[in-house]
């Protein structure tokens, strides 16, 4: 299996080694075996970073010189789009991306997002006039500025992690900022490969800073904390959110949020697809590993047994066909790490103890390891039907391969069901009749719902969640103007 290159840090302008030319190994999922090795930043590291990052925003014209980071955002998706081979390596082997699934959510949907960027980026209104107003006796007149916030902490995940960097790189330097990108420790060179390729660009420097380490907290922590960082935009589980935002109030920090989702996808019983919409609602691409991903299946009571039926084929199937490293037609390979695999395995066991039943699946396979290894963090594709709302694993995200079916009597009961959720991110409504759909799809408390198979996740529209899946939109001419502050400005005529 292909070794990758060290994952160096940027600071200020400069590939580096980390303080005292400390590494750690980056694990690969589909061996559980060292694929790399990263510099570990030290505190001394991410100061650094910090700092430079608050002098590029404080005295150069990088928040002004519009036509700049335009220039420069696009040379530095030029240089991405040509190193597609590349990025394809680290998404396979830091995030155990399997083939089928990495030209899709891993790369094509990030360039393309990135492309997206640019071209709603015109759309951005930097001015707005209010008009002249009568007030003491004059004539007043008012506009609004809008203005880039600052210095930006970007913390990223691991389950796709260039599309999610991509999300808070390019929205913060078009809009003006200054970042400071800090990726999980499972896939560190997604992140480093920003700091080559800036570096390639000729990004000024200190305008876009990597750093990265084995502690998952020690870099994300000193973000949030800096009173010279601005404004934190996270990606992440609910309860690090929440800790970011308790971490941040000391210094008022202005946060954007992407949490956790435990999305429900209806198919009412009136569906001209019925079977494939519940056979496609299997959740196996990429293991199940994503936010948004539909974990909750509702269907009709009157039509229960017959969606079993549909799914326990569709399981039987698919069988086999998944945790392939060079098999071009698998979309699954394994999760991303032992911890991972650890906590799946005990929510697949925690299902079986409160009553769902295991329609398909269930195990670890270590056998998928290539090589004829037994190390690799694969669990088979996972059905639960039988279950109940209230029951933890149709309330707590799972982020495995593990679907939950569970029946509802009426659109009134599948509405409920849906909306009885701490989450709120994303959904999914399937019917005959597309007012139907659409009166059940405006009720669903949630950022992005997919209507009929309609597309809602993509890098022209906003994208974000209710509740505990977040705070703040990403993607679109929104996901830039979340890294823009607005500046009232009125004289005397």
């Amino acid at each position: 299996m292909t070794t990758l290159p060290d994952a160096r840090l940027f600071i200020d302008g400069v590939l580096r080694d980390a303080e005292g030319g400390k590494t750690f190994d980056i694990i690969g999922p589909w061996t559980g075996q060292p694929v790399g090795r990263a510099a570990d930043a030290s505190a001394a590291d991410v100061d650094a970073a910090i700092a430079a990052a608050r002098r590029a925003f404080d005295t150069t014209d990088w928040s002004t010189n519009t036509d700049l980071r335009v220039a420069l955002v696009r040379k530095l998706y030029d240089l991405f789009d040509a190193s597609r081979a590349r990025l394809s390596d680290l998404a396979r082997l830091e995030a155990g991306a399997a083939i089928g699934a990495v030209g899709r959510a891993h790369l094509d949907m990030a360039l393309d997002g990135w492309k997206d960027y640019l071209a709603v980026f015109p759309q951005v209104e930097w001015q707005k006039s209010y008009g002249e107003r009568a007030g003491y006796g004059m004539m007043h007149e008012r506009i609004a500025v809008r203005e880039p916030v600052g210095v930006v902490g970007a913390i990223t995940p691991w389950n796709v992690p260039l599309y999610v960097n991509v999300g808070k790189v390019v929205a913060a330097l078009l809009a003006g900022c200054t970042v400071i990108l800090k990726p999980a420790p499972n896939t560190p060179g997604m992140g480093a490969i920003f700091g080559e390729l800036a570096a390639e660009a000729g990004f000024p420097a200190g305008v876009l800073n990597v750093v990265f380490g084995a502690d998952a907290a020690l870099a994300g922590e000193m973000l949030v904390q800096d009173s010279r960082v601005d404004l934190i935009s996270f990606t992440g589980s609910t309860g690090i959110g929440k800790r970011i935002m308790a971490q941040g109030a000391a210094t008022l920090k202005r946060v954007f949020l992407e949490l956790g989702g435990k999305s429900a996808k209806i198919v009412l019983e009136d569906s001209e697809n019925f079977a494939m919409d519940v056979a496609t609602t299997m959740l196996v691409f990429h293991a199940g590993q994503g936010c948004a991903v539909h974990s909750r299946l509702l269907v009709p009571r009157s039509r229960y047994e017959e969606a079993k039926a549909i799914l326990r084929g569709a399981y039987a199937q698919f069988g086999d066909n998944w945790g392939g490293f060079d098999e071009p037609g698998h979309i699954m390979g394994p999760v991303v790490s032992q911890r991972q695999m650890e906590r799946v395995l005990a929510y697949i066991e925690l299902g079986q103890q409160e009553g769902a039943t295991l329609l398909a699946g269930g195990r670890a396979r270590p056998d998928k390891t290539p090589g004829g290894g037994r190390t690799g963090y694969f669990i088979e594709p996972t059905c639960f039907v039988d279950v109940t709302n209230d029951m933890r694993i149709a309330q707590e995200e799972i982020f495995g391969p593990v679907l939950v079916v569970i029946p509802f009597e009426d659109d009134e009961d599948a509405i409920r069901i849906a909306n009885e959720s701490s989450y709120g991110l994303s959904g999914g409504v399937s019917s005959g009749s597309l007012d139907r759909a659409m009166a059940v799809a405006r009720r669903i408390r949630a950022g992005s719902v997919s209507v009929n198979g309609g597309m809602c996740i993509a890098g022209d529209l906003p994208f974000g969640g209710y509740k505990a899946s977040g705070i703040g939109r990403e993607w679109g001419v929104e996901g830039i103007e979340e890294y823009l502050e607005t500046k009232l400005i009125a004289w005397r005529k």
